[in-house]
């Protein structure tokens, strides 16, 4: 599948710092170590809509990991999916008498421009789930053959599912009691009342062909994958396992991180898939989570039809730390636009105050768990000062114009 065109990410002068994340599996604050290739993989759309708020958080959020990483001199394999087939896709196009190939291919593309228009580094790979179904069937084919995967006794729909107790480790990724599964699964696309199932929990990896709905031919049966065993494949074909950051939305947490986690450890037999699980906030709209679900929406793509500049969508978003749910609100995206104007009339001037320090701050508190809101502020110092007048380096606007490109991919 095509990616987008990147940007150049300038290098700038002084120490980079080691990166800190939240790990949700450890609920600790820990330092990634990559070696000198930093890897990671982030969950990309479901395409059956076009990029919200919501999208734009979450991969702004690892564009950051990915340029304080380059930033400490690694090279970074970033690797992102698209569930370019699952339920959601299928009825939407059904809703609005749509072709799911066709709606799928569209709304791909319009993800692909707004991620180029928010200047968020493409990944190296950008993997569908169609084209990866041979391997998806390969390692539903091992996990049958290693009895971590079980056949429904349905003559009709023999569908395939995962036996969640088979690692002895379930549950370890998002720290979430049994009650709470049971809430989550249910909610976020499992299926507990399937009859046959060994657990209510077991997720389904193979989904045998029904009337009406599109089907591979395959080993397996005619039929289609199953949501979390797609991102398995996936990541276990190009980054193996102990990579360094799985991320997502806080959605993500359960059921899909925790069952591509156990998928993916029953496949290769080495614990954990990634080193650290990093999830960002959701962003809502009238007291709710923005989800398409409930259609309360902003479309990044709507907000540059209007003459908004993707600078400052990053900008709003980043008023608020990546882990935090959130607003989104009129007065965010004024302020936003307003910051960007004092910026760019900041840098612009001939001279500034010393901005060595600056950079250093914006350093620490970037790789101290991506804390935007105190990288803002210390811009936002910065410009003050220069607006005033006060300071002589010649050299300082250039140099925050760099950085802000840099560190934060803010182009001023």
């Amino acid at each position: 599948m095509q990616t987008w065109s990147s940007v150049a990410v300038p290098r700038i002068p002084g120490t980079p710092r080691p990166l800190r994340l939240h790990d949700t599996a450890t609920g600790q604050l820990r330092p990634t170590a990559p070696g000198p290739v930093a890897r990671m993989y982030v969950c990309g759309i479901t395409p059956y809509d076009a990029t919200h708020l919501g999208h734009a958080a979450t991969y702004l959020a690892f564009d950051l990991v990915h340029r304080l990483w380059l930033d400490a001199g690694h090279e970074v394999h970033y690797v992102q999916n698209v569930t370019d087939i699952d339920d959601p896709l299928l009825e939407r196009a059904e809703r609005d008498q749509d072709d799911w190939v066709v709606l799928g291919m569209r709304e791909t593309a319009l993800f692909r421009e707004d991620m180029e228009a928010l200047r968020v580094l493409p990944p190296r790979d950008y993997i569908g789930a169609v084209e990866t179904i041979p391997e998806i069937v390969e390692a539903i084919g091992k996990l049958l053959a290693h009895g971590a995967a079980y056949r429904v006794d349905d003559p009709q729909y023999p569908d395939v599912y995962f036996d969640r107790s088979y690692t002895g480790r379930f549950g370890y990724e998002s720290g979430y009691d049994e009650a709470t599964m049971a809430t989550l699964f249910a909610e976020r696309g499992g299926d507990p009342d399937r009859p046959g199932k060994r657990d209510p929990l077991d997720a389904l990896l193979w989904r045998a062909a029904r009337p009406d709905e599109p089907a591979w031919d395959s080993e397996l049966g005619p039929g289609r994958p199953g949501w979390h065993i797609e991102c398995s494949a996936i990541a276990l074909n190009r980054l193996g396992t102990g990579f360094d950051v799985q991320g997502g939305g806080s959605d993500l947490a359960f059921p899909h991180h925790e069952f591509s986690a156990a998928h993916a450890e029953a496949l290769a037999g080495g614990h954990p898939f990634a080193r650290h699980y990093v999830h960002a906030g959701m962003i809502g709209l009238g007291g709710e989570k923005m989800s398409k679900s409930k259609g309360n929406l902003v479309f990044v793509s709507r907000l540059r039809a209007d003459g908004v500049d993707p600078a400052a969508i990053r900008l709003a978003l980043f008023a608020g730390h990546y882990r935090s749910d959130r607003p989104w609100t009129g007065a965010l995206l004024t302020e936003a636009q307003a910051r960007l104007e004092r910026w760019r009339e900041a840098v612009s001037l001939t001279a500034g105050p010393e901005a060595d320090s600056v950079v250093a701050r914006l350093r620490d508190h970037l790789t101290d768990d991506l804390d935007t809101p105190r990288a803002l502020a210390t811009v936002d110092a910065w410009v003050t000062e220069a607006l005033r007048r006060d300071g002589t380096d010649n050299a300082a606007p250039a140099l925050i114009r760099t950085t802000t490109d840099a560190l934060l991919g803010v182009a001023l």
